[in-house]
């Protein structure tokens, strides 16, 4: 199984940037790969959702480590 810090790591290598472990989660939703709920979260509302346009580079990470 494939860890945030991994896909972090993968984005971070490809696009300069670290996504947060928030959005990395609702792309999971989005592209309908299981995600476990977090312990700490109070209510099924993302306040921090990943950026329309990170969407994309997160996808290509989740085919990089077949995921989807």
């Amino acid at each position: 199984m494939t860890t945030y810090k991994e896909i972090q790591d993968f984005v971070q290598k490809k696009r300069g940037y670290k996504p947060k472990s928030c959005w990395i989660a609702h792309a999971k939703e989005v592209y309908n790969v299981p995600v476990k709920r977090s312990s700490n979260r109070k209510s099924d509302v993302r306040l921090w959702p990943c950026p329309k346009k990170k969407l994309e580079t997160l996808k290509e990470a989740f085919e990089h480590f077949d995921m989807i």
